[in-house]
């Protein structure tokens, strides 16, 4: 198992940094380029940065701002947001970044996970799953910042991830976004029974023991 990282997720709108809560209400907080400076200074293992424009408004992804984002790093990055093709993805490679985050695009054509992962190996290929509590039950993935059901299963979705060259998953969870009350355990144990990748998981952290807790009981 993978030593447990800590990996700030950068979240960009409009070229700044925001954040937000449940996926709504995007607050400006500041220049994404101070605070990859930030975590250089705290030697975090890895950033995650999500352009959550490029999506949700049919955007190419802001090539200038990653490689801006690239120079400043010292640390692995993570790039997610609008990433739609192969050439897409081998570009942003070519400016720093040493993993991709694709979701809508995959759950449209999943194949593109394996097209990508044939490229550049699937260790750089990550899927991040937005994922919601249905009324009754069950968990729901959304995209478009959480605005479009997909009817997908994540549980179903992960296991196809893997089949199809995934080399990492992050489970992004869109009721625990900002709340910082914990993680959603529940949805980590489905997922993490399913799958023998790396998992991620996003949403919920409040304190040190929420960390703590998914990374003992889960290896997360």
């Amino acid at each position: 198992m993978l030593r447990p990282r800590v990996i700030p997720s950068l979240l960009i709108q409009d070229n700044g940094l925001v954040k937000t809560v449940n996926f709504k209400n995007p607050k400006y907080v500041g220049d994404p380029i101070n605070a990859v400076r930030i975590f250089n200074e705290k030697e975090v293992d890895e950033l995650a940065i999500f352009d959550i424009d490029a999506t949700a408004k049919g955007l190419e992804p802001n090539y200038s701002l990653i490689e801006r984002i690239a120079n400043q790093s010292r640390m692995p990055l993570c790039y997610g947001g609008g990433v739609k093709t192969v050439e897409q993805a081998q570009k942003i490679f070519g400016l720093g970044i040493e993993k991709i985050a694709l979701s809508s695009a995959v759950l449209q054509t999943p194949e593109l996970i394996t097209q990508i992962a044939e490229r550049v190996g699937s260790q750089s290929v990550i899927v991040v799953l937005d994922v919601k509590k249905k009324l009754f039950g069950g968990y729901e993935v959304y995209t478009h910042n959480g605005k479009k059901s997909t009817g997908i299963n994540p549980i179903k979705f992960v296991e196809e991830a893997q089949k199809l060259g995934a080399g990492e998953i992050i489970i992004n969870s869109i009721d625990q976004d900002g709340v910082m009350k914990g993680y959603d355990l529940g949805l980590i144990d489905k997922v993490r029974e399913k799958i023998s990748l790396p998992l991620t998981v996003l949403g919920g952290a409040g304190s040190l023991n929420d960390i703590k807790q998914v990374i003992d009981k889960h290896g997360i």
